[in-house]
């Protein structure tokens, strides 16, 4: 999904749900609802995704559209850092989207902890970076990745929902298969750094 015709079906249907959260003339609603629709059949037409759940994906939302929050968690215990291994069987930093009545700390150490099962405090921030320049895409909408350097307190791996096990790796023991609209390579690579230089500066883009 990362290419120009996703770019201008994300454009196009922010400007339409904008427009149809503060239009008062019925007819300029019309052609937002009729940009909103065009917006969908294009990421339709790109993705092969059934129209129905493209609606219920992409355009769900009402008000100003702004991007969603993605906390992820460094933990490192022994200079190897945590990383979750999924359902779908990727491995990721442990994560996820903000929810409204958390803080980039709190939930932070949430995800670690309904994921793992492992009580952690975060600690500093390492970076925060736009997904369009680093990960590959699955969602038509923007998200902002924010990732944590956290300190590992207790706890053991628990059975829940998302993930099957945990594993801590170092730097040349990654796993191959990684869900890169998550973590990448270099992403984790990033915190390595940050957790190596207890002064390095924060990094966005």
């Amino acid at each position: 999904m990362n290419d120009k015709w996703m770019d201008f079906a994300i454009r196009i249907q922010s400007i339409a749900q904008a427009g149809l959260q503060y239009g008062k003339d019925k007819y300029d609603r019309e052609r937002y609802e009729e940009l909103r629709k065009i917006a969908a059949e294009m990421v339709c037409l790109k993705t092969d995704i059934p129209m129905e759940k493209v609606q219920d994906l992409f355009c769900n939302e009402s008000g100003y559209q702004t991007p969603k929050i993605d906390t992820r968690a460094a933990v490192f215990v022994n200079g190897k850092i945590l990383l979750v291994h999924e359902n779908n069987g990727t491995w990721s930093l442990p994560g996820g989207c903000c929810d409204v009545d958390q803080s980039v700390a709190s939930n932070t150490e949430k995800e670690v902890r309904k994921e793992t099962g492992l009580i952690v405090k975060a600690e500093r921030l390492i970076a925060v970076q736009d997904w369009r320049k680093h990960n590959v895409r699955n969602y038509a909408y923007g998200v902002v990745k924010i990732f944590v350097l956290c300190e590992y307190e207790s706890g053991e791996f628990l059975d829940n929902i998302e993930t099957i096990e945990t594993g801590f790796f170092d730097r040349d023991s990654i796993p191959e298969n990684l869900a890169v609209e998550k973590t990448t390579r270099d992403q984790i690579m990033m915190c390595f750094d940050a957790n190596d230089r207890p002064d390095a500066p924060t990094l966005f883009d």
